[in-house]
């Protein structure tokens, strides 16, 4: 048989049944496979097809005193509906929507809804194998059928009944499940939209859904079957509903790339080594122009970073803007206080004042103190704090709350005055007084970031519009960033910032391209903030990023932008160094 020329029959014929199903019921994207069969059966032959699909018969079909007799397991199979053997009473049992068949061959008969029928008049046993008469079974079934005597063929189309959703008991229905697709195909990586048509006929909507299959995207070709049932607020649950995504051998975006392109900005992609080292490692870096600014003064207390006694952990003297930055751990086993302290020790009142501040409460969690105090620092707002200083006094500039053993504290202040002051960074475990500053000792260094520094900004005008490959900046490698140079006077000697604590980075392009800029950390655990275009976007939004682990989506842009600015200032707890990298995007049809 040539079966190349019956499958374009089959599918001819399957073009004019979506017709008719279209004609008889509500329109459906596959009315064929979803509630209709198109069955081809031939006389004596073992091929069946059931739409589009061949079969193989163990007892086809054949002619028993001039009618039609076909096999019963496999239509019953087909339509939907029980062809099961009972044992114990040695009768077959056909369950058809509404009825109640038993057929019992060894007593000769046939019972349909209580109701005897002589079997040899509508049932056969061939070979072993139950054949029904199909005139008899198609009234039963709702099913259209003739017969092609000429190919010997039978040809039925069966329609399915609808089960019905209403509940007796509960007065109430069953929830649908449906949905459908945007598009009839997609390509590979392509978002696939999926269209949900879920109803309560009830109106009382629907409590939850429970998909199978339901991805994203794809990215090998093929048809992807995804299914969805749904509950109402009763418990009720649909029927399954089941349909395909299409997905063509075409490109769109690869694994690499989708979520790049489609991932929320503040979203974290996780990764594998083996994908960051072939596509993220040693990428080259975005020009940048330096500009260390100067009109600040730095004074980090870091050292010592956990103090195990009462003292001075800092102090040096300022004039004019300075930035007051701490990050301390209370080794003791008490309670302490830490504060710090402004003496005059001229002639003169001097004023100073608070411009900008990031504080936070005590805590064990070192990256969480960071974060959230860069976080409190990077949002700029507005203090006018003022105190004035008598000469020859010291005052208490700031308290922080007390803080037990094993907690930390970290802490930013902007300040400004109009004469000198000795600024000093203190812990003690008693009450303060004007006097505390004298009777501390100076703490000793153990291996920390201490001193004063000239620079507490650095800014990079970088060209983020013309550039066409994936690019990097690096913060904190002291290699493309070097760490500020400064002087500790507690020890006299020259220091360097190691990581750049206290610090703000200003990272400015014009007219930026389309583009995603992601943050992937190297040094270590990371935790912190950055201000793009003057909004916070943690890293990451719970918890912390482990080295090379992945990548967080720090932001995108249109290529519509007048300017994109990013602030960022190293959080304490975290290691470094941290690229930045900046993900060139193409326009996607």
């Amino acid at each position: 048989m040539k079966w190349n020329a019956l499958r374009k029959e089959i599918t001819v014929m399957l073009a004019l049944l979506v017709f008719l199903a279209s004609a008889i019921s509500a329109p459906a994207a596959h009315a064929v496979s979803a509630s209709s069969s198109f069955i081809l059966l031939y006389i004596d032959k073992s091929e069946a097809f059931v739409n589009e699909d061949q079969i193989h018969l163990e007892s086809p079909a054949t002619i028993i005193n001039g009618s039609t007799f076909v096999p019963a397991k496999f239509l019953g199979d087909t339509m939907g509906f029980k062809v099961e053997w009972n044992n114990d009473s040695r009768t077959i049992q056909m369950t058809p929507p509404g009825y109640n068949i038993v057929l019992d061959a060894d007593h000769k008969t046939v019972t349909t809804n209580g109701v005897d029928t002589p079997f040899n008049s509508v049932a056969a046993i061939v070979n072993g194998k139950l054949l029904v008469k199909l005139t008899w079974l198609a009234d039963y079934m709702g099913a259209k059928y003739t017969y092609n005597s000429e190919l010997r063929r039978v040809e039925i189309v069966h329609f399915k009944t609808p089960e019905g959703i209403y509940i007796d008991q509960d007065s109430n229905s069953r929830p649908v499940a449906k949905f459908a697709t945007a598009k009839p195909t997609y390509r590979l990586g392509e978002p696939v939209k999926y269209v949900d048509l879920s109803y309560d006929p009830d109106a009382e909507g629907i409590a939850s859904y429970d998909w199978v299959g339901k991805e994203e995207a794809f990215f090998k070709p093929g048809k992807y079957p995804v299914t969805l049932t749904v509950k109402d607020r009763h418990g009720h649950e649909s029927k399954l509903f089941k349909s395909y995504v299409t997905v063509e051998d075409v490109p769109y975006l690869n694994q690499v790339e989708y979520p790049i392109y489609t991932a929320p900005v503040g979203s974290f992609i996780k990764s594998d080594w083996g994908t960051i080292w072939s596509h993220f490692n040693e990428l080259p870096m975005l020009p940048k122009k330096v500009t260390e600014l100067t009109d600040r003064t730095l004074l980090v207390s870091d050292s010592p970073e956990e103090f195990t006694e009462k003292g001075i952990l800092y102090q040096d003297k300022i004039n004019g803007k300075a930035r007051l930055y701490a990050d301390h751990i209370n080794g003791t086993k008490q309670i302490m206080t830490m504060a710090i302290f402004a003496t005059n020790n001229t002639d003169k009142p001097v004023t100073i004042k608070t411009t900008n501040k990031g504080e936070v409460y005590p805590s064990v969690y070192a990256n969480l103190i960071g974060s959230e105090a860069s976080v409190d620092f990077l949002l700029n707002n507005v203090y006018t704090d003022t105190m004035t200083v008598a000469p020859h006094e010291t005052y208490v500039y700031a308290k922080l709350p007390d803080f037990y053993p094993g907690q930390g504290v970290n802490l930013f202040y902007d300040v400004e005055t109009n004469g000198e002051l000795q600024m000093s960074f203190a812990v003690t475990d008693q009450r303060l007084t004007s006097n505390t500053v004298k009777e501390l000792p100076l703490l000793a260094f153990n291996g920390h970031v201490r001193g004063t520094f000239p620079v507490s900004e650095i800014k990079w005008d970088i060209d983020a519009a013309s550039f066409a490959k994936t690019s990097v900046l690096t913060i904190g490698d002291n290699k493309t960033d070097p760490f500020v140079k400064g002087y500790d006077v507690m020890r006299k000697q020259n220091v360097e910032n190691g990581g750049n604590y206290g610090v703000v980075y200003k990272i400015h392009s014009d007219k930026p391209r389309k583009m995603a800029v992601m943050i992937m950390a190297r040094g270590g655990v990371f935790k912190g903030p950055f201000k793009i275009n003057g909004e916070i976007v943690p890293v990451p939004s719970s918890g912390v990023i482990t080295a090379f682990d992945g990548m967080e989506v720090l932001a995108r842009t249109t290529g519509t932008e007048d300017a994109l600015d990013i602030e960022f200032t190293p959080p304490a707890g975290s290691a470094f160094p941290i690229d930045l990298i900046f993900y060139p995007l193409d326009e996607k049809k």
